[in-house]
């Protein structure tokens, strides 16, 4: 039976491949590019041109292992292994071949890193999320994330961000300013295979919000990476720059980057699906899978924040009063909680019942932040941790005497406190391994350093600028 899957699946994949090279030259296409997401959060790649195509889908390109081990300034770190010496490949997944909307003769594909001998490279993050997702079976995740961005007139400039407009949250001439804009953007889109759900100007200038339909987890946070990419391309087509970045000038409320998952049950046939974090007579649609899920996440929160608020330039954002989740607390529709239980939608309760997580921005690899946080959730199924009740109020109205009493905690107020978080956190640091778990506090604490000496200038145009 094995021999039978296994030639089923080569069968599949010698297919895909066929369809991928018939279309590349049907729509003369010259350039494909191989692209991985860094511990940064910066979408990197190498590019394989038509008549090589063929060879390096199977073969893979060759990378330098301390490509993994660089800084936001590209500054590779002393981290044991990742030196001049040594390199592994970018093996493309061939079902997310796309021709890019934006870049004429142009397609790409995301990659998995692998050792030279195939075998998954231990800093992968893309096979981190997949091992989190096997972790999980037999149920499945669905997951959706919500970025957020600033669209400006043009390319920052240190101590200068010209937003395209001033309106406000939800402003309906907000639509009409940005409207060629986000509709080559969503057509765009679509193009890829990714269905947008809600569109929206947000509630900073210039800030606006485009929201992807939820899909499965490996499928939703590939396409957080096409969007990014698509939604900066198409804004410097369209003469404009677009940013991502938490907090791209002083005095910006900063853009967050929430993630909405569920669990489910798909045994059987399609009619029986079951999302398994429902639960109609539970007063927030909660299952106890879901409370425990909560109480995983609630655990292990603090160390989330270094992986899903991944720069210095985050925690300008992760403060009070911003809606961005600065407390390790939950409620229902409670925007100031970093674990957010959405109200249920009607019509489809059940089918709507999720969670978000609110701690991550566009400076997270949506990969590793996925993955953590379902390894967070699943140790709290594991061993039934419970979330205590929700809070229904405004966590900054609660003295801190009341806050302690709730047991309602500030998250770090810095990247150093998170990586600290992190580094203490016995379950998220199994789940990363020994070399991801050295490689990823080294990055960040570099970092640290670097923006610190560069100072605060330095900070916000670089972080407008990569992300």
């Amino acid at each position: 039976m094995a021999d039978v899957q296994q030639d089923s699946h080569d069968s599949a994949v010698t297919d895909e491949w066929a369809r991928i090279l018939a279309a590349v030259e049907q729509q003369e296409i010259e350039f494909t590019r191989f692209f991985w997401v860094d511990h940064n959060g910066i979408t990197r790649g190498k590019a394989v041109s038509r008549t090589s195509l063929r060879d390096r889908m199977s073969s893979g390109i060759g990378l330098a292992k301390t490509r993994q081990a660089s800084n936001l300034s590209d500054l590779g770190q002393p981290v044991p292994g990742f030196d001049a010496v040594g390199e592994v490949r970018l093996v493309p997944d061939p079902r997310t071949f796309i021709p890019l909307p934006y870049a004429a003769g142009a397609a790409a594909m995301l990659c998995d890193l692998v050792d030279i001998d195939g075998r998954p490279w231990a800093a992968c993050p893309r096979t981190f999320l997949k091992e989190a997702i096997q972790a999980c079976e037999p149920l499945t995740v669905r997951a959706a994330f919500e970025a957020e961005f600033t669209l400006c007139r043009k390319r920052p400039e240190p101590n200068s961000l010209e937003v395209l407009d001033d309106t406000l949250c939800f402003d309906a001439r907000g639509f009409d300013v940005t409207h060629d804009y986000a509709t080559s953007l969503a057509r765009a889109l679509q193009q890829q295979g990714i269905d947008v759900e809600l569109y929206h100007p947000e509630f900073g200038a210039g800030q606006h919000e485009m929201t992807l339909r939820h899909d499965d987890a490996l499928r939703a946070a590939d396409s957080i990476v096409w969007h990014r990419l698509t939604a900066r391309a198409l804004a410097e087509q369209h003469g404009m720059w677009a940013t991502f970045a938490p907090v791209p000038s002083p005095g910006f409320r900063g853009n967050g980057n929430h993630l909405h998952l569920s669990l489910w049950d798909d045994a059987g046939s399609r009619s029986d699906r079951r999302n398994v974090f429902a639960e109609d007579s539970d007063r927030l649609g909660l299952s106890k899978t879901a409370r425990h899920f909560v109480g995983g996440l609630l655990a292990h929160l603090p160390a989330l924040v270094a992986l899903g608020c991944a720069s210095v330039n985050s925690y300008r954002r992760l403060r009070p009063g911003m809606w961005s989740g600065a407390y390790a607390c939950y409620g229902q529709d409670n925007r100031e909680a970093a674990v957010r239980i959405p109200s249920r939608l009607r019509g489809s309760a059940v089918t709507s019942t999720n969670i978000e997580v609110k701690v991550g921005d566009s400076t997270a690899n949506p990969y590793l932040l996925l993955g953590a946080i379902l390894h967070a959730g699943l140790d709290g199924i594991n061993n039934a941790l419970d979330p205590g009740p929700p809070l229904q109020e405004d966590p900054n109205l609660l003295s801190p005497s009341e806050q302690e009493r709730r047991g309602i905690r500030r998250l770090p107020r810095s990247l150093a406190e998170a990586v600290d978080a992190l580094e203490e956190d016995e379950v998220l640091m199994s789940a990363l391994g020994p070399m991801r778990g050295a490689l990823y506090p080294s990055l960040k604490r570099a970092d640290i350093a670097y923006m610190d000496a560069m100072g605060t200038e330095f900070e916000f145009l670089t972080h407008a600028l990569r992300y």
